[in-house]
């Protein structure tokens, strides 16, 4: 009987993971994408830049390996790991060098250098770049991804660990200044507009933060998720929809 009720268990529980997203596959092969304030954007592995219009991941001029779009605007990095943002219809060189970048705050920007070095820049030097000659904010400590939200940003170090930052505002992007562990480990993570918190880790598994607030910036626990026939390889949210590149490069398109 007990033998049974495992096997139970065991198969509701992936069947209720493989229910929880419906998906649907798009066109187009990404190796990272990016979505906030209702706009899709991406990258494939030639560093070849698309924005989704109609539903159809369309390809643009520039040359990125890290596109990222949301209240801060649209902000790329090449592989040189120079700077650029959407300004007047015109992608334009921003200051400073990062290798990934992040526009889901609220109106602030964020990213970290080849050095795993930490960097946000608030509303004001956002928005009145280029008067504002020196926009970035050093944050202390070491991160390979950040991505910000409404009112928190959270990262990954190089060793994979999990790391929030409190209490950050439109004005004051490096928020509390202290960085806390959260219990986990994830080798990417996003942050949507609406506070959502999404991850992979290195096995190519999909989570999901759950019990996040405004008061409870942390949440409480990492729930598993599956989008991918095969392992998951790099995840965005935004308004309901959940984007997330597989290992083989396809974009599944999936409903929460």
């Amino acid at each position: 009987m007990k033998v049974y009720q495992s096997i139970l268990l065991l198969f509701c529980s992936k069947f209720l993971h493989t229910l929880a997203l419906y998906c649907t596959v798009m066109n187009g092969n990404l190796k990272q994408i990016d979505a906030g304030s209702g706009s899709v954007v991406g990258v494939n592995n030639h560093n070849e830049a698309f924005v989704l219009i109609d539903n159809v991941f369309t390809k643009i001029s520039m040359s990125l390996k890290h596109f990222s779009v949301g209240p801060a605007g649209q902000l790329g990095v090449d592989s040189a790991y120079n700077i650029f943002k959407l300004k007047s219809g015109s992608f334009v060189q921003f200051p400073g060098l990062l290798k990934q970048v992040d526009a889901g705050g609220d109106q602030i920007l964020a990213g970290v250098n080849k050095n795993d070095q930490i960097y946000c820049a608030n509303m004001d030097a956002n928005n009145n770049w280029p008067s504002c000659t020196s926009p970035w904010v050093k944050l202390n400590g070491g991160l390979k991804y950040y991505s910000c939200g409404p009112y928190s940003c959270w990262g990954v170090s190089a060793d994979n660990k999990i790391w929030i930052m409190r209490d950050v505002s439109n004005n004051v992007c490096s928020g509390s200044g202290t960085f806390v562990n959260i219990a986990g480990s994830l080798s990417m993570i996003e942050v949507a507009t609406d506070g959502s918190v999404f991850g992979i880790n290195s096995n190519g598994k999909l989570y999901q933060r759950i019990g996040i607030t405004r008061s409870n910036p942390s949440g409480t626990q990492w729930h598993l998720m599956t989008a991918c026939p095969n392992n998951h390889m790099h995840v965005s949210f935004d308004l309901g929809v959940l984007w997330v590149v597989c290992v083989d490069g396809s974009v599944h398109k999936c409903t929460i």
